[in-house]
């Protein structure tokens, strides 16, 4: 008894030596940089000089003009909604803001008609899903037979 007594007397020390509130925050400045411009009115950015529209539109000449449609959910892909990148720009990390399915899930619409993946389709899942069945009962079949 004595020493469960002395047991908690400890554990009640160690609780006390905690502070439980927040200790106080000296107060900071915030300092801001000085604006390059005048006015607040430049919002939208500068104007593109002729060099950059060609650029721009060289580079649109490389990618498809269409649209990328995720085949999980059929979300569209828009540009200006995924940091203005081409969907052909986009990392292999990238996934379908709506259902979060990867890139090659993605397939080019033209017309009414949406393309296969960039996977291939469904055509390797269900080959490697009915190899499994199927090596999943010749195995039982052997393990019948043999044990």
């Amino acid at each position: 008894m004595k020493s469960f007594t002395s047991l908690i007397i400890l554990v009640l020390a160690l609780c006390s030596s905690f502070t439980w509130g927040f200790a106080p925050v000296a107060p900071r400045t915030i300092t801001t940089a000085p604006s390059a411009s005048t006015t607040s009115l430049n919002v939208f950015g500068k104007k593109k000089s002729a060099a950059q529209k060609a650029r721009e539109e060289e580079l649109a000449a490389k990618y498809w003009q269409g649209e990328w449609v995720c085949k999980d959910c059929g979300y569209i892909y828009q540009r200006q909604e995924c940091a203005g990148m081409y969907f052909e720009e986009q990392g292999p990390g990238f996934r379908c803001p709506q259902c979060s399915g990867p890139r090659r899930r993605y397939a080019k619409k033209v017309g009414d008609r949406v393309g296969t993946t960039l996977d291939g389709g469904d055509a390797p899942i269900l080959i490697f899903s009915f190899g499994g069945v199927a090596l999943t009962i010749a195995f039982g079949i052997w393990a019948v037979n043999n044990l």
